[in-house]
């Protein structure tokens, strides 16, 4: 199953994307993580130190000319020996970390944009295993068209109405892309909220209240795992993976996600 995870910024896109690549992966999955975030923050989620997150594959500008180009651009370069090249193990799963476009500073992106399509492209495509890419905030990467491909959308927001505005647009537009299988997770929130009349909002498939663990740990460590409340985490991820698992009302069920309590 391939995911992606996106999110107004500060309501926890990040960390759910960790908590559902650990899980994962502790389940024995061939899991891969991709950090396509602006903030580049994933590695740092996973436990790794700041000198083992590799550097953005957006900010490596002679691999970016050799496999695009410059001027007459290549948009379809060689991807395929990338993953194992720039990956790097974070605990039981393998980190890339792509960064995005609206990070890569002043000018045109052109030639990045293409090489990070590609690569995205070829992950989602043409692997097999297991895949959770961390978007940046907001709708950009939907609106390149660069997860189109993706089994199911988990989108998260905090317990406020703008939060919940910006999920309901992310969830717009990917369904515009023919993403339709979305699940909602309500991060920060009290059991049982009930949620405002937004238009478009993703069925809820988890609602994780705030974790006295993660707070005592945010001001010294950037490592959401190995947490206290891990069960309960482990049980709110398994809610998000068994909704996207499950066929949605009026909607034929992905080729892809048929197998997926077994395989990817």
């Amino acid at each position: 199953m391939k995911l992606a995870v996106a999110g107004k910024g500060g309501v926890g896109k990040t960390t759910i994307a960790a908590w559902l690549g650990d899980r994962l992966a502790r389940q024995g999955r061939d899991t891969w993580l991709v950090d396509a975030d602006t903030a580049l923050s994933l590695g740092a989620a996973m436990g790794l130190a700041p000198g083992d997150i590799p550097a953005p594959l957006i900010g490596d500008a002679e691999l970016i000319r050799r496999r695009v180009g410059s001027g007459m651009i290549s948009l379809t370069p060689e991807v395929a020996d990338l993953p194992e090249r720039l990956s790097v193990k974070a605990g039981l799963a393998r980190l890339l970390v792509m960064g995005s476009v609206a990070g890569a500073g002043g000018g045109c992106a052109c030639e990045a944009n293409a090489l990070l399509k590609a690569l995205l492209a070829h992950l989602v495509l043409d692997r097999d295993q297991w895949l959770v890419v961390d978007l940046e905030a907001g709708v950009e990467h939907l609106g390149r068209g660069t997860v189109a491909g993706v089994d199911g959308l988990v989108v998260v927001s905090e317990p406020s109405f703008r939060g919940l505005t910006v999920a309901a647009r992310v969830a717009a537009m990917a369904a515009e892309l023919g993403l339709s299988r979305q699940v909602l997770v309500l991060n920060r929130a009290t059991p049982g909220e009930s949620l405002p009349d937004i238009p478009g909002l993703p069925p809820l498939a988890a609602t994780i209240p705030p974790l006295p663990g993660l707070a005592a740990r945010q001001m010294g460590n950037p490592s959401v795992l190995g947490l206290p409340e891990q069960s309960d985490i482990d049980a709110a991820m398994n809610d998000i993976l068994a909704a996207l698992a499950a066929p949605f009302p009026d909607q034929p069920q992905h080729p892809r996600c048929v197998p997926c309590a077994t395989s990817s």
